[in-house]
């Protein structure tokens, strides 16, 4: 993705993936004064021009009034819980047939995955019913993370059935993230063998301690926390649509 600093703020874009938030955002916000904060607002917008949404990213140092402005203009604040895992998983996994995906057949596979899992969302009431090209922009831009982020697919009863991913670092602390199984197959264990898949290979590459985030309403924090993790911060982030 191309990373352009400038009005106080790192504003990251992937032509690509035009509607796609996670790869078209800005974050470390640093404006206070109103000038400040309108200066870094037209630059989101020339950065973005063109693009329906814009997407900012919360830190601890982003300051209070820029953080009133955004609830001023309407954007919404998304939460979630981050945990960190230090020592072992608590749980044994079951045995089951995990593989990286590598080949395009594989991405297609993950795609179906993914079509099924924003459909999901969209009933939980997560987000609106999404068209199909946005699950494709998404598996696009998960592509482009690899090798560094290496996504496990797992299979039971002999389809594909569910996905993690795994992410080492840059410096010694490591990420997990983007479980889902499909709904007939849940309950089997099949989302504890992807954790204990994607800890070890993003330990293997060099990793520590391991982060996992989780939304504050929904349920997989406390299966989280079962397997060891324990609760160390938040994330914040703000996002306008319908521009």
């Amino acid at each position: 993705h191309e990373s352009i600093e400038a009005s106080g703020a790192r504003f990251v874009r992937q032509p690509r993936t035009p509607q796609i938030y996670d790869a078209n955002f800005a974050a470390r916000e640093r404006a206070e004064s109103p000038a400040e904060i309108d200066a870094l607002l037209e630059a989101a917008d020339r950065v973005f021009a063109g693009l329906g949404h814009r997407h900012f990213l919360w830190d601890p140092e982003t300051s209070l009034p820029f953080e009133a402005r955004l609830q001023l203009d309407g954007y919404e604040a998304e939460d979630q819980v981050v945990l960190v895992l230090e020592g072992p998983l608590r749980a044994r996994p079951p045995a089951l047939e995990l593989r990286a995906a590598e080949s395009d057949a594989d991405w297609d596979s993950l795609t179906e995955l993914c079509w099924l899992d924003h459909q999901e969302e969209a009933v939980k009431g997560f987000h609106e019913p999404w068209p199909r090209s946005i699950t494709e922009q998404i598996v696009a831009a998960k592509r482009m993370k690899a090798p560094a982020v290496r996504y496990f697919l797992a299979r039971a009863d002999g389809v594909d059935g569910a996905f993690f991913s795994a992410f080492p670092g840059e410096n010694g602390v490591g990420k997990v993230e983007d479980l889902f199984t499909r709904a007939d197959l849940r309950g089997r264990g099949i989302g504890t063998a992807l954790i204990h898949a994607c800890v070890e290979d993003a330990r293997s590459r060099g990793a520590g301690p391991v982060l996992i985030g989780a939304r504050l309403d929904d349920t997989p924090k406390q299966m989280y926390a079962a397997l060891g993790f324990r609760p160390l911060c938040y994330q914040r982030s703000y996002l306008r649509t319908g521009l």
